[in-house]
């Protein structure tokens, strides 16, 4: 650990001893050195049983689900440890919306726990899903990038966010229905020409809802070359038919 490293470790145990951390949802005393009490943590809902290639939420244990069966989706395997349900779309939405860095930090401890407890098989690196340059002068952060990096770190492998760009502003995905989701995402990303692209990469989303986002970035990394593209996110949200 660098100098700096030590340094901010010791400011920030100075911290917790004179600031003990308290959930963020019902304000009882966190749990360990996290912003979140054991009794909240256990309301959090896993993702199984789910679909071993989307990751899509399942009512009963399927190896596949139905739509994944009658179209294969353009990425090798999805891994979404919990599903986009209440307590943690509370915390997800003081991240992305409100730049609540306890928040964030919540959501990279629940990560890299569940990432200790699955192993998905590991790729040579991590792209999170990049925002256009407009979207981020607007929210001063890209909340994929935040939640990939501390993962990445743990894992001891690349985060790269020089191999995915986002070529165009879409409109927010919020509302729309699957159909419309894809459409809107048509032309968004590219691979930047020359780019030294490994042969497996895991691309991460903080929620996957209908997956169109994932899908159209794991596309444009096919066609680029890459052998093995994997998605990850945080959750997963349940469809509604």
């Amino acid at each position: 650990m660098s100098v700096r490293g030590k340094v901010d470790e010791i400011a920030v145990r100075a911290l917790r001893s004179l600031l003990p951390p308290r959930c963020l949802l019902c304000g009882a005393p966190g749990e360990g050195d996290r912003d979140l009490c054991a009794g909240c943590a256990g309301d959090m809902a896993r993702n199984q049983p789910c679909c071993a290639r989307c990751a899509e939420p399942l009512a009963v244990a399927a190896l596949m689900c139905g739509a994944c069966l009658k179209h294969e989706p353009p990425f090798a395997a999805a891994w979404a440890p919990l599903r986009y349900a209440h307590p943690l779309d509370l915390i997800e939405a003081r991240f992305k919306f409100h730049g609540d860095l306890a928040a964030g930090r919540v959501l990279t401890d629940l990560l890299c726990a569940a990432f200790d407890e699955a192993s998905p098989l590991r790729p040579d690196c991590l792209i999170p899903i990049p925002l256009h340059a407009t979207r981020l002068r607007e929210r001063g952060y890209n909340q994929a990038l935040e939640l990939a990096r501390p993962l990445a770190a743990r894992l001891g492998i690349p985060l790269r966010i020089d191999l995915l760009e986002r070529t165009r502003a879409t409109p927010a995905q919020t509302g729309l229905d699957a159909a419309a989701r894809k459409r809107n995402l048509r032309g968004a990303f590219a691979v930047p020409v020359g780019a030294d692209l490994p042969r497996h990469v895991a691309v991460f989303d903080d929620v996957m809802t209908t997956g169109a986002t994932l899908r159209e970035a794991a596309r444009v990394m096919q066609r680029a070359g890459v052998a093995r593209v994997d998605v990850w996110a945080l959750a997963r949200a349940p469809q509604r038919r």
